[in-house]
């Protein structure tokens, strides 16, 4: 039932999503409060962040990490697109550098393929 459901949401995504980041830092706009977050997956336009911290659809947040094999740092803000209660929230990137694109792409291209 697990991969059945994880397949599905595979489906319904844009891009395949891939675990590449460490320091990742997360702020909610006109906030000061650090946010918890586990590592996400990652696609060249969003990607999951796992945290218990709940944020309406439409939310804008600050995030900015440390792709694991480059080591090239994105800062990007970011909007809120679902939230899961107590699990996490799928964001779509906005106002991210077409470099910031082009090196998350580089860095999904050279990851193992996850099923």
């Amino acid at each position: 039932m697990a991969t059945r459901k994880r397949k599905l949401s595979s489906a319904l995504r844009r891009d395949e999503r891939y675990p590449q980041l460490s320091e990742l830092t997360l702020i909610y706009e006109g906030s000061t409060e650090d946010i918890a977050v586990r590592p996400p997956d990652l696609s060249p336009h969003g990607m999951f962040v796992n945290t218990a911290k709940e944020f309406p659809e439409g939310s804008i947040l600050k995030l900015r990490f440390r792709l694991s094999r480059s080591g090239i740092v994105v800062e990007t803000r970011c909007e809120v697109r679902y939230c899961l209660s107590k699990v996490g929230v799928g964001v779509e990137f906005i106002d991210i550098s077409p470099e910031s694109v082009q090196a998350i792409e580089n860095e999904i291209d050279v990851a193992p393929q996850i099923s």
